[in-house]
């Protein structure tokens, strides 16, 4: 781990950007949301998608989805990296994963969910990424890619620099499979978002970001690859839960667990994004939607009152598994505010 991260060069309209599966080959069972979005990435935003081998491989071996990343990262025709979708199993792929090469040619990468695992691997090497902004979820979005989404998006590949998050005024929580055209074919229905929830806004914290989706982390945590907590000392720490919807007491355990490694004391403020709430396995209604999501809030501030009792939270954040989805560096500068409540990120 380096002391100052990289922020590789940004893409131009006109570059090649790579698309790839180190997790599920989403694109092979599902190619409709894969298709759109990549008639997007050519269209909307002006960048040629590049596929490997893997990308729509169902079962792919880890080998063969580290060989993809290495000639994606490798190729000097790449400007960018971005995954299709998450998964379950990326941390089997980051062990065949060559760091050098990947230090040697660093780019921007952008994934969120499973992806957390190679996010992780490139914050290890210096490299600034990207936890947003999937092929199939949110540039194959039904009927358009969400405002607030799109210009995080574009600022996070083209423009750089400082921008300023935006609450969004709804959210969408049921969307249609992807496997029925017609679920294309019709913006997703929404309802009001109740802004952020601010704990303990009394400073400013500016630090480098990490952490992503919490079930991802407790794995790696798991499989020992998490690196020591004190070199996270000063950070904003990144959470969000998936669409396997975790409870709350499975949430605060996970935390727990970070905690007892003496990780949480660790970040003087945290961002929670707003829980995903619904399933196709688990069909909530509004409200139990809203009890789900102030459940999970709750779990996390009783972790929070256990291990990092000084800690600021901003919770319902539009990141990770949410509609809309805002793109946040990972690795690089976030500032939260919590006399104004603001937060500026550094793309």
């Amino acid at each position: 781990m380096t002391d100052q991260p990289t922020y590789p060069p940004k893409p131009r309209p006109g570059d090649r950007i790579a698309i790839v599966s180190p997790g599920f080959a989403g694109p092979g069972a599902f190619p409709l949301p894969h298709e759109l979005g990549l008639r997007r990435l050519r269209e909307e935003y002006g960048l040629e998608p590049v596929e490997y081998p893997a990308t729509r491989k169902l079962g792919a071996t880890p080998a063969e989805r580290a060989a993809d990343l290495h000639a994606a990262f490798a190729d000097p025709g790449v400007t960018a990296v971005m995954a299709t979708l998450g998964g379950d199993d990326q941390i089997t792929v980051v062990p065949h994963l060559d760091a050098e090469l990947i230090r040697a040619n660093p780019k921007p990468f952008f994934g969120y969910s499973d992806n957390t695992n190679l996010l992780d691997f490139l914050h290890r090497q210096g490299v600034v990424s990207y936890h947003g902004a999937a092929v199939m979820t949110q540039l194959g979005r039904p009927h358009a890619v969400h405002p607030l989404t799109d210009a995080s998006l574009r600022a996070a590949l083209f423009d750089g620099g400082a921008y300023e998050l935006t609450e969004a005024a709804d959210t969408s929580t049921v969307i249609g499979r992807w496997e029925d055209p017609a679920t294309f074919a019709r913006e997703p229905a929404a309802e009001p978002a109740t802004g952020w929830h601010w704990h303990r806004p009394d400073r400013v914290v500016e630090g480098t970001s990490w952490g992503g989706n919490l079930e991802i982390l407790h794995w790696m945590a798991a499989a020992d690859r998490l690196r020591p907590a004190e070199q996270h000392a000063g950070g904003v720490l990144l959470l969000e839960t998936s669409e396997e919807l975790p409870g709350a007491t499975e949430v605060f355990r996970m935390l727990r667990n970070l905690g007892e490694r003496g990780l949480l004391r660790r970040f003087p403020a945290v961002l929670v994004a707003r829980a995903m709430a619904w399933s196709f396995e688990h069909p909530h209604d509004a409200t139990a939607r809203a009890r789900y999501r102030a459940e999970q809030r709750a779990a996390v501030l009783r972790a929070l009152d256990a291990y990092a009792p000084d800690t600021m939270a901003v919770f319902d954040v539009d990141f990770g598994h949410t509609e809309p989805q805002l793109v946040l560096p990972y690795g690089g500068l976030i500032r939260v505010d919590g006399p104004a409540r603001r937060i500026t990120v550094t793309y």
